[in-house]
């Protein structure tokens, strides 16, 4: 592991275990598989400890019942990585965590795919860590200090099985701020990026800045979504709406769509857009789709285009998360709603509105209510033609795990 010098004054893994005993709604939770350890189901601690320290979890007749990595600052105190029986939680370990999640993968790698997620924290049992891969180069995100002890064995995991050309960290605002001695966007291994990468999906061409780009640089939770969007956008005229870098807006164009507009409030992500929309003329469908780009306000610009009298065949609305606590519930669902009745204006009589919430906090449930209430109360009712959800590089392992809802009906 002496390859990463990047990372060499990172702290080591201590020897020293923490031996936990938990409420018996805890011992419930984790046998049952969730990953999470609050710091208020701890009954009985052995000792103070570090973060990235790892923590025995022992049952109430003191058997082995888990271990995770101690994270001394957040109130989910233990991120779980094994239940079960003992084992030894090493780079052989993590290697093994990594190939599992491959496995599930590998489809992907038959549909002229070469971006996508392969470890989605939780969810692949490596908590708090997103890795992305974008054709020969890798982003690792770390959302919490518990990883930086072991992030060394991660990464010669990661090298020993996929071979990646360049290893880029991203680093949550959290550890941006803290003194860590990295910083977000870091080239870890290989050699530095001149250029947003170039990664196929179902045989489109994307640009991603993995550098500076949000999240990891491409939303690839969308792909089924993206794919059902350009099967049914033949001869329409398409609102993308939150466009960010046009992901809806190319796989619109790829199938058939007669124009695209794709809105979003940052100019930067509308040139990424107009930058994706180019590099794919080689297909003739999007040779000859007019692709337009409003930099605004999202919902200031669809009522302007509303009184402008601007109408769609297909309306993509796609908007950031709403509710990052339990606490915005209620607005998130105001947020919603507030869209639909926005977007339904817009949208011609047979036409088709998508709308997906990205939410963990809105249960898919209130959202699919509250977007069908609303147009019923706006006299323009749907008819839905599906309800989607996660990707298959976006498992979901436990029910907090489960986000990202989508909606496609005819109005």
């Amino acid at each position: 592991m002496t390859q990463f010098a990047a990372l060499r004054h990172l702290p080591r893994p201590s020897d020293r275990r923490i031996a936990l005993h938990v409420s018996p709604a805890a011992e419930k939770s984790l046998r049952a598989g969730h990953p999470w350890l609050y710091e208020s189901s701890i009954i009985k601690q052995s000792h103070a400890a570090l973060p990235g320290d790892l923590a025995v979890i022992y049952d109430k007749k003191n058997r082995f019942l888990a271990v995770g990595l101690y994270d001394p600052v957040s109130p989910i105190r233990v991120k779980v990585l094994h239940a079960g029986k003992p084992v030894n939680i090493n780079q052989d370990w993590f290697y093994e965590q990594l190939t599992e999640a491959a496995d599930v993968r590998e489809p992907l790698l038959a549909t002229q795919t070469n971006g996508y997620r392969l470890i989605h924290g939780e969810n692949d049992k490596l908590p708090g860590l997103i890795i992305d891969r974008y054709a020969d180069t890798y982003v690792v995100k770390i959302y919490t200090a518990a990883w930086l002890p072991h992030l060394q064995a991660v990464l010669a995991a990661l090298i020993e099985l996929e071979t990646p050309e360049r290893i880029v960290l991203r680093l949550n605002r959290a550890l941006q701020a803290d003194n860590i001695g990295l910083r977000d966007g870091q080239i870890v291994y290989g050699e530095p990026l001149t250029q947003p990468i170039i990664f196929y999906e179902n045989g489109l061409k994307f640009a991603a800045d993995v550098v500076q780009g949000h999240k990891t640089g491409f939303f690839f939770d969308q792909r089924d979504n993206r794919s059902l969007v350009a099967q049914h956008a033949a001869g329409k005229h398409v609102l993308d709406v939150f466009a960010y870098s046009g992901g809806f807006s190319v796989y619109a164009a790829s199938g058939g769509a007669k124009s695209v507009l794709s809105l979003d409030v940052s100019a930067p992500a509308l040139a990424a857009a107009q930058h994706n929309m180019a590099l794919n003329q080689q297909h003739p469908a999007v040779a000859r789709a007019t692709h337009e780009v409003i930099a605004a306000d999202a919902f200031d610009s669809m009522t302007r285009l509303h009184q402008e009298r601007r109408r769609f065949e297909m309306v993509i609305v796609d908007p950031p998360s709403f509710a990052k606590s339990s606490a915005e519930f209620d607005r998130a669902l105001a947020a919603y709603a507030r869209l639909v009745r926005l977007a339904l204006p817009l949208v011609h009589k047979n036409g088709i509105l998508v709308i997906a919430s990205c939410s963990s906090h809105v249960s898919s449930e209130a959202f699919f209510r509250t977007i069908t209430d609303t147009a019923q109360q706006q006299s323009r009712p749907i008819r839905e033609i599906a309800r989607t959800g996660h990707a298959l590089d976006h498992p979901i392992g436990f029910l907090e795990g489960a986000y990202l809802k989508c909606l496609f009906a005819q109005v």
